[in-house]
């Protein structure tokens, strides 16, 4: 067999379709006839598709560890050299192997959700197991006829392979992208009970019950998918920052939005039996999304240093999205009688309609990065091609990320139907005091610890609208570090309320006690108060970035270079060989500005033999709470030693991995199962595996990460980029080079001759005294708008500006129209039921003084 290898695969993958279609095909019949003989036909069609899928894996794993060049994905992937962890990462280290294992993650949440419907949901499991098996058959003919891992080469087997990217050759590019398919490929368990639903008509609290267990798997490892993806970008791509806004990264974040506004909204139905249409678009939009955004990734129709080439399987997505939009609005039109919501919201003052807020403003994030990570694609239709770059979006997802974190703390102060005047001064004084309190602090002592709480913002676009988002821009530290006390000190008080409220019943009961039994109760509540506290200590870091600093210098050796708290002495140069690869190291000695002795760190020049073209860029870190010191070595002189290096201090930016080890806390709390015979099985098995299995990778993760002396970073970002002064710092990062090879890199980043005649081009500009947007305009005339960062807001290019905000506009209209709707009806209701309102009103702030569950 395995002298036939490569056409043995591919006869499993067509095995793989046949089987998926079958299962698909006695599944409609299963469903259609309530018959359980059917049913049991259809679930084990399901298991021998999922062994299909596992043969198809094991024998490309095998093939990767055989060296069987034969196979034209395992000759442009690995080579004899490779270790067998990185032999094992190039699964899914290309574009076919990728589909893949897609597929296989796919069969095993197919396993697992079969294995656990035993004896339950049978009006649903022939539908939930028809859309997971139409999934597959789906990545079937894409894997078949477009992308199949196992085609071989025309020439024959080569006696060596290429090898795997040496960016790709790093322990987080081994779990990041397996940990972010896992997320991917959760949703679609969520989408298979809601079609389900909508086809069975069984639209009760059966299915969400049911897809929340799924979703929470699913956002879990979404979260821990993009934590990862964000710390490979900070230790593997060299240029000082963990999110870009990159295409591949901004599809990778878009299902998070859409799982986040679910997994809120979902409880209003629960309890109160709303949303309903709203929860079963939620799902299906998650879904879609997590396949828009493989479909960004894979299709190359989108330039991204993370994406794959450009290939045929592009028009397979389109046709399937296309396909997956009419059949989910043709279930949700046909079933939205069924959907009529069973309550009302009876105040604005309540957490339902927070609810609605909450996901409003969560909606609204997706929909802006969607659009401006299409908009460069649309603009083509117009002749005329931009590119949307950081700079853009940082100018309006940091106060729009400001505001959904305000709503995150506002909305779990509200109580559930109404909260009276006096319910609602309780809850709000004490965090509300607490925010005041540290905004004061901050704006008083902040400048002298470092911090500042008003910073210098300048315009990336000139007229009244750049000049105001600008100075709104300068308060943004002070208003995040204000919404990072509020926020604290809301799940602190939650805490303290529902342990007191504990002791109150139990007095028995010492704190320690009280608390653990308290999110043992209620581990969804508590877990996600966690899960809160998470996002606020996420903020925190993020909010560093207002006051890092970022310099360029040259040195010889023995010369010192002082920097934001820090003292660098370059001592010299070194070289290292092994059998792949020169190794060009610069060692720097790091002392305090008080003289006390930190350590040392070693920036490097890695020049592969394979590659000596392009040599890879190995950043030297040195980590604390405070900040990170992050150090890039350009160009090192071979004769005189002397170096330029990139000296970036990243305030704050350990928080950020410490609040994704909480956030991942509140979800393994939230997932825990309850020690009972009814959670004892496959799903109880499966949440505990999902929490520990997350807290040990992400754990891992972050435990190695101050043990790096160095980490590989992009051969794009070899060099440095020496930038003199305010202007050029605020004006390279607006233009994109376009040299061709660079992926459009800024010109504060790419090192390339032509990014460096440009910059010399600008400087002249300068000296002649021309102003920053004349040298934009310039730029812009000699080589077109797509050659800016931030489109102009002019002509039809201000479609990008208006699209999104309409949208989100037309959004929140719609959500107050909602809201005002159910509030009439929730007074009519209250005005019909007798009893004074006092007497209510006295009910209800009794009834939020105990705990929900």
């Amino acid at each position: 067999m395995w002298q036939s290898l490569p056409e043995f695969g591919t006869g499993v993958l067509y095995a793989v379709l046949v089987s998926a279609a079958y299962t698909f095909a006695v599944s409609l019949v299963a469903g259609a006839s309530g018959r359980p003989r059917w049913l049991e036909a259809a679930r084990k069609g399901a298991y021998g598709t999922v062994a299909l899928v596992g043969l198809a894996t094991l024998v490309l794993a095998y093939a990767f560890v055989t060296h069987d060049f034969r196979v034209r994905y395992v000759a442009r992937y690995s080579d004899r050299s490779m270790p067998l962890p990185y032999l094992f990462a190039a699964l899914w280290g290309g574009q076919d192997g990728s589909l893949l294992w897609w597929a296989f993650l796919l069969s095993g949440y197919t396993g697992a959700c079969v294995a656990w419907m035993r004896g339950k949901y049978r009006e649903l499991q022939p539908w939930v197991i028809a859309t997971l098996m139409s999934i597959l058959c789906f990545f079937g003919v894409v894997m078949l006829f477009a992308a199949n891992p196992f085609w071989t080469t025309l020439a024959g087997a080569k006696p060596e392979g290429e090898g795997l990217n040496p960016l790709l050759q790093n322990f987080y590019m081994a779990i990041h992208p397996p940990s972010l398919y896992v997320g991917f490929v959760g949703c679609s368990v969520p989408f298979a009970f809601c079609v389900a639903a909508l086809v069975s008509g069984r639209l009760d609290k059966e299915w969400l019950l049911a897809a929340r267990k799924w979703m929470v798997f699913a956002w879990l490892f979404l979260s821990i998918g993009n934590a990862l993806g964000m710390l490979w970008a900070y230790e593997e791509l060299g240029w000082g920052g963990y999110w870009a806004w990159d295409p591949v990264e901004n599809a990778a974040c878009l299902p998070w939005f859409t799982a986040s506004a679910f997994l809120h909204s979902m409880v209003v139905q629960e309890r109160r039996g709303m949303f309903k249409v709203w929860n079963v678009l939620l799902v299906m939009l998650t879904f879609w999304l997590t396949v828009f955004g493989t479909f960004l990734t894979r299709s190359g129709m989108i330039a991204s240093v993370h994406s794959f080439a450009q290939s045929d399987i592009g028009k397979y997505f389109v046709w399937y999205m296309g396909l997956l939009l009419g059949a989910c609005a043709g279930l949700v039109v046909w079933r939205v009688p069924h959907l009529r919501a069973e309550g009302q919201i009876d105040s604005l003052a309540s957490r339902e309609a927070a609810f609605v807020a909450n996901n409003w403003a969560l909606l609204a994030m997706p929909v802006f990065i969607g659009t401006a990570t299409v908009f460069p694609k649309i603009s083509e239709l117009w002749s005329e091609s931009v590119t949307v770059g950081p700079a853009f979006y940082n100018r309006w997802m940091v106060p729009g990320g400001l505001a959904v974190f305000a709503l995150m703390g506002v909305g779990t102060l509200f109580g559930w139907r109404k909260t009276s005047p006096q319910a609602m001064r309780r809850a709000f004084v004490w965090p509300v005091a607490v925010a005041l309190a540290v905004g004061a602090l901050h704006l008083a002592l902040g400048s002298r610890l470092g911090f500042p709480a008003l910073v210098h913002d300048a315009p990336i676009y000139p007229g009244a609208l750049g000049v105001a988002l600008a100075a709104i821009g300068s308060v943004l530290p002070l208003l995040s570090i204000t919404l990072v006390a509020f926020n604290v000190a809301v799940v602190a008080q939650e805490y303290a309320r529902g342990v007191a409220a504990r002791r109150s019943a139990h007095p028995e009961e010492a704190v320690p006690t009280a608390l653990v039994q308290l999110v043992s109760k209620a581990k969804r509540r508590y877990g996600g108060y966690i899960v809160h506290l998470g996002i606020a200590v996420m903020f925190l870091g993020f909010t560093g970035k207002a006051w890092g600093v970022d310099k360029e210098t040259s040195l010889r050796p023995g010369e010192t270079f002082v920097v934001g708290g820090y003292k660098l002495t370059y001592t010299g140069a070194r070289m290292e060989l092994d059998p792949g690869k020169r190794m060009v190291f610069a060692d720097i000695a790091v002392e305090s500005a008080g003289g006390k002795k930190l350590g040392t760190v070693s920036p490097a020049k890695f020049i592969y033999k394979r590659m000596p073209e392009s040599p890879t860029t190995e950043v030297a870190m040195m980590h604390s709470l405070r900040d990170d010191l992050y150090v890039v070595v350009g160009m090192v002189n071979p004769q005189t030693k002397v170096a330029t290096f990139q000296v970036h201090i990243n305030t704050l930016v350990s928080w950020v991995w410490a609040g994704v080890m909480v956030l991942i806390l509140g979800a393994f709390v939230c997932m825990w199962p309850d020690v009972a015979l009814s959670e004892v099985g496959v799903w109880g098995f499966t949440k505990a595996t999902a929490g520990v299995t997350a807290s040990i990778i992400l754990g891992l993760a972050l435990a190695l990460t101050p043990a790096r002396a160095y980490a590989q970073s992009s051969s794009l970002h070899a060099g440095t980029v020496e930038m003199h002064g305010e202007v050029e710092h605020e004006l390279f990062p607006l233009m994109l080079c376009q040299c061709g090879a660079c992926q459009r890199l800024p010109l504060s980043n790419c090192v390339c001759s032509d990014a460096e005649a440009e910059r010399a081009h600008a400087r002249e500009m300068l000296a002649a005294h021309a102003t920053k947007d004349a040298v934009l305009a310039d730029y812009a005339a000699r080589h077109g708008t797509g050659a800016l960062a931030v489109p102009p807001n002019q002509g039809k290019l201000r479609a990008i500006w208006l699209a999104p905000l309409a949208a989100i506009a037309a959004g929140g209209f719609f959500a107050v129209r909602v809201v005002r709707g159910w509030k009439k009806k929730g007074e009519a209701v209250a005005v019909a039921r007798p009893g004074d309102a006092d007497e209510y009103d006295r009910k209800l702030d009794e009834e939020l003084s105990k705990l929900d569950g």
